[in-house]
């Protein structure tokens, strides 16, 4: 079983992978690496596995935000092969995000949390639950906790 110190370590390559730092992404995530995501869109979060699910997705949230600050409220907290953190994500909005209508420019905050199995010192499955309609709500693309949609 892995060390509670790796497993820190490996949270600590989590969280740079999600500032943008991809170099170790095949060396923590297993080929593998499934996640279980409720998506927007319906479509099923587990079809595609490994690196390729994840990066994307990362790079996508690098595209519409710059000055990306993530700090972990909450954890990491070790159970087993299990990691969970509760984060915050602070950013200023860049465009490109369908139906907002807040100008680049925009400040915007959101928290989530998640959920990482680790097996043989990589990350084999990966559960998140973000607020994200708080945050798409604060750029104007959704009706929301802070206020309506500005179409």
């Amino acid at each position: 079983m892995t060390t509670p110190a790796r497993m820190r370590e490996l949270h600590d390559r989590w969280s740079a992978l999600w500032r943008g730092d991809f170099s170790h992404a095949d060396d923590i995530l297993d080929p593998g690496f499934v996640v279980h995501q409720a998506r927007p869109d319906g479509s099923d979060s587990s079809a595609e596995t490994g690196p390729a699910r994840l990066l994307p997705e990362i790079e996508q949230t690098m595209a519409a935000f710059r000055d990306i600050a993530i700090t972990v409220d909450v954890g990491p907290i070790i159970e087993g092969d299990l990691i969970a953190a509760r984060w915050t994500m602070r950013a200023t909005y860049t465009g490109g995000i369908p139906h907002a209508t807040a100008p680049a420019g925009t400040e915007i905050g959101f928290s989530g949390h998640d959920i990482l199995r680790v097996r043989g010192d990589k990350f084999v499955e990966y559960w998140t639950c973000t607020d994200i309609l708080d945050g798409l709500a604060q750029l104007g693309a959704v009706s929301g906790p802070n206020g309506p949609a500005r179409h």
